[in-house]
């Protein structure tokens, strides 16, 4: 109930208490009239009373009849009456998220001893505290959660074709670790079939972890602090949803853009290794897949609704950029991978983005927190901060005309107009 103002009737007497502030005051007139109006039939009817009414017919005096009315038109007889507020909390300003790339603990397949000891723990040693640090933390999901079993992954290739199988009892990391949204839209999503994806699903499902981007669910949503947040995922794989279905993808973001407050696209996308660091803003091929133009599919995403971008694929960081305010990570490289992957040089930088957006997406400030995997002792934190200054020298090169610098600590500042120009 709004009592934002009420309105004091005594009988014969019209008069405000206090000012009205949320209401028409012709409206506020009317309400006094009708009430003013009723309160003089009632004296009229008083006066031409029967004077034979019986003896104990008890008579109170009109003019003490008081009412209050709220800007509801509600009726209270007593400001000492006890009334309902209806309460609504107020949207947070901002929102923060952590987004890293890829996440691999380490896989059974073909043998055992690629999985690390002591189940990981001392994996995320380094990273926990940073992961944790967030509204919504986010990361690509290499590979899937099945212990055994499941439909090998026949490769056409078969020397640069590895297969991921990390075990059920390993996800519980994810969960402890912070992550609310997953990806599974990559070249590995379908390493063990319909068998590997399916548990997978179901891994997530029992830890609460919201994914996108399988055959199965294209596209996901959750609410954080009264914020809605939707993901979409995408690669041109098998066992996900293709970058190449583009009629598709179009439809999911301007479906999630009408139901959420924020919308996030993933892709597993763009050419892989040290040769390939730098955002062609052409179609990019490997091992003659088609990967996809991210430039291009980036930009069109955020036209179409989408306010934040997240690019995983190349294994190595790529630049970042700012499009109508929404920020672009065109790859952020592998993160914590364990066991069969190539962590020299650039492939082994794991940068870590923390940003913060408002709550309509637009992009606010960040920074670049900077990893070094080792093949050991997983990620650690690397006073040198070579993952940020590689996405700094990246990003000036592929993006001279960006709003945002990356400086030499990881800091994302905006750039001065007068530098621009």
């Amino acid at each position: 109930m709004d009592l934002g103002f009420f309105v004091f009737v005594n009988c014969g007497v019209n008069q405000f208490e206090r000012q009205p502030r949320s209401r028409s005051f012709l409206m506020l007139m009317a309400i006094i009239l009708l009430v003013s109006e009723g309160c003089k039939t009632q004296q009229l009817s008083s006066k031409t009373s029967d004077q034979s009414a019986k003896q104990d017919t008890v008579s109170i005096p009109t003019d003490t009849i008081q009412y209050f009315l709220t800007a509801e038109g509600d009726t209270l007889f007593s400001l000492d009456e006890e009334v309902e507020i209806g309460l609504s909390p107020t949207l947070p300003d901002s929102l923060t998220f952590v987004a890293v790339g890829d996440l691999m603990m380490g896989t059974n397949f073909p043998e055992v001893h690629y999985l690390p000891p002591d189940s990981g723990h001392w994996l995320w040693k380094d990273v926990s505290t940073y992961l944790g640090d967030a509204d919504i933390t986010f990361g690509n999901l290499e590979g899937v959660i099945l212990t055994d079993g499941g439909e090998q992954k026949k490769c056409n290739n078969p020397k640069a074709c590895y297969l991921f199988r990390t075990p059920d009892d390993l996800a519980f990391h994810y969960k402890e670790h912070g992550f609310d949204l997953l990806s599974l839209a990559n070249n590995h999503a379908n390493d063990f079939g319909l068998t590997g994806r399916l548990n997978t699903q179901g891994v997530l499902d029992s830890l609460g972890i919201a994914y996108a981007g399988s055959s199965e669910k294209h596209y996901t949503s959750l609410t954080k602090k009264r914020v809605r947040i939707g993901m979409v995922a995408v690669a041109p794989n098998k066992g996900t949803l293709s970058i190449h279905q583009m009629d598709t993808v179009r439809s999911i973001v301007r479906h999630l853009d009408a139901l959420n407050d924020i919308v996030i696209v993933s892709f597993h996308a763009g050419a892989e290794g040290a040769k390939n660091t730098h955002v062609t803003r052409k179609r990019e091929f490997y091992y003659g897949e088609d990967r996809g133009n991210v430039y291009e599919f980036s930009h069109e995403m955020i036209d179409l609704g989408a306010d934040i971008l997240i690019g995983h694929g190349p294994h190595v960081p790529r630049a970042i950029e700012l499009y109508k305010q929404r920020l672009i990570m065109y790859s952020l490289g592998n993160f914590l991978t364990y066991g069969r992957f190539n962590l020299r040089g650039l492939t082994g930088q794991a940068p870590l983005v923390k940003f913060t957006v408002d709550t309509e997406g637009a992009f606010l400030n960040g920074e670049i927190v900077s990893f070094l995997q080792d093949y050991d002792l997983g990620p650690r934190l690397d006073p040198q901060h070579r993952a940020a200054k590689s996405i700094q020298k990246l990003s000036r090169e592929d993006f001279p005309e960006n709003e945002i610098v990356v400086d030499d600590s990881g800091r994302i500042l905006y750039l001065q107009k007068s530098i621009r120009e």
